[in-house]
């Protein structure tokens, strides 16, 4: 089922603005949820579609444009989410939650993400994901909505991310020339040889805007031995240095050795030159 669902927000992140919008302008313009895409973790890579493994997880990023904001910065609003399925079933809904963030540089728009858990047991088949904002000033509410994929369970990579350490706590957001960032991936769906433990070799090979490879070989790594018997997931982290400016795609492949079955997936990636002054 879905393990997971939660709805948050970025604290004190906006889009810089002048000056705030005044109530005329407010409701000429009205509640608006804008740049909406969905990533690779929170902040992430943007994902090429919205068709999930069991196991893995969705980040649906989006403005709330035309906000009321209080003379402190201060907005408020409340975020409902549903979840049905192809028959038109609501599946699960979290009821609002009032969230709270500030607009420090001015403007009437602030980030917000919704994130969504795959269970592992989670039925096949199509999903319509919906998130309802409430501008809790104006009394203003808008509506989003992605159709979702849940595919068969079977061996698949899942929960790939980029962020600035190896423990994947601080999410990469911008890539710039010079910078240090971890690509950090799982697997699920894996088998299990003789003494019960997997058996996988994961790859990550960087390529050009024109296809070809930066670099002769990819790039491997292997989880470590004798891990937990219960264990569903294997994680696996890769170091990567943007050494110079320019547009990229990240290839990551799996490999289970004990079935013989392989996982890819693939996103881009715009690595920024250094600003001219």
């Amino acid at each position: 089922m879905w393990t997971t669902i939660t709805l948050l927000t970025i604290l004190g992140v906006t889009f810089p603005a002048f000056s705030s919008p005044s109530r005329e302008e407010e409701k000429v313009r009205g509640l608006a949820l804008t740049h909406v895409r969905s990533t690779h973790g929170l902040l992430g890579p943007e994902r090429r579609n919205e068709t999930l493994a069991p196991g893995d997880s969705l980040f649906l990023c989006f403005d709330i444009d035309g906000i009321r904001v209080d003379p402190e910065g201060k907005v408020r609003y409340s975020m409902t989410l549903e979840l049905s399925n192809a028959a038109g079933n609501v599946v699960f809904r979290q009821e609002a939650k009032e969230q709270e963030a500030r607009a420090s540089l001015g403007g009437a728009s602030v980030p917000a993400y919704a994130h969504l858990s795959v269970g592992l047991d989670t039925p096949a088949g199509d999903y319509q994901m919906k998130v309802i904002v409430k501008d809790l000033a104006s009394g203003q509410e808008q509506s989003l909505s992605r159709t979702l994929k849940v595919l068969p369970k079977d061996f698949a990579l899942v929960r790939t991310t980029v962020t600035l350490d190896p423990e994947a706590h601080y999410p990469a957001a911008v890539f710039a020339c010079g910078q240090g960032v971890w690509v950090h991936t799982s697997v699920v769906g894996f088998a299990r040889g003789p003494g019960k433990n997997p058996d996988v070799v994961f790859e990550m090979r960087v390529r050009e805007e024109s296809g070809k490879p930066t670099l002769a070989k990819a790039v491997t790594g292997t989880p470590p031995k004798d891990l937990p018997a219960n264990l569903s997931g294997l994680p696996m982290g890769f170091p990567l240095t943007l050494n110079r400016p320019g547009k990229f795609t990240i290839e990551l492949q799996a490999t289970d050795r004990v079935s013989g079955k392989k996982a890819t997936m693939s996103f881009p990636i715009v690595v920024q030159g250094a600003a001219e002054k």
